[in-house]
């Protein structure tokens, strides 16, 4: 197992009383597949540099994992088929 950090942009649609629901449903595939999700950081909505998809305010969310690296590539695919995520970043903090 190794630890990993996801970044998330959701789209500013998504209502926030549902957002946290919204994100463990995305990461259910974690648990599913013996990892362990360690923290779910829910930042709140936030202002793009620049717009992405002609959104310009996003909710970003930081989630901190130990997974197997077959694990990261199924949640990244799941996470590339949901409408609602504008981008992700997957990185391995401990990596040199």
């Amino acid at each position: 197992m190794r630890k990993y950090e996801l970044m998330l942009i959701l789209d500013n649609d998504l209502e926030e009383r549902t957002l946290a629901d919204t994100v463990n449903n995305l990461i259910k595939v974690v648990p599913a597949e013996n990892g362990t999700v360690d923290n779910v950081d829910i930042w709140g909505r936030r202002r793009f540099a620049y717009e992405i998809q002609k959104k310009s305010e996003g909710y970003y969310v930081v989630v901190d994992f130990h997974a197997e690296p077959a694990t990261t590539k199924e949640l990244d695919r799941q996470l590339g088929l949901n409408e609602s995520v504008l981008r992700t970043k997957i990185l391995r903090p401990d990596a040199k």
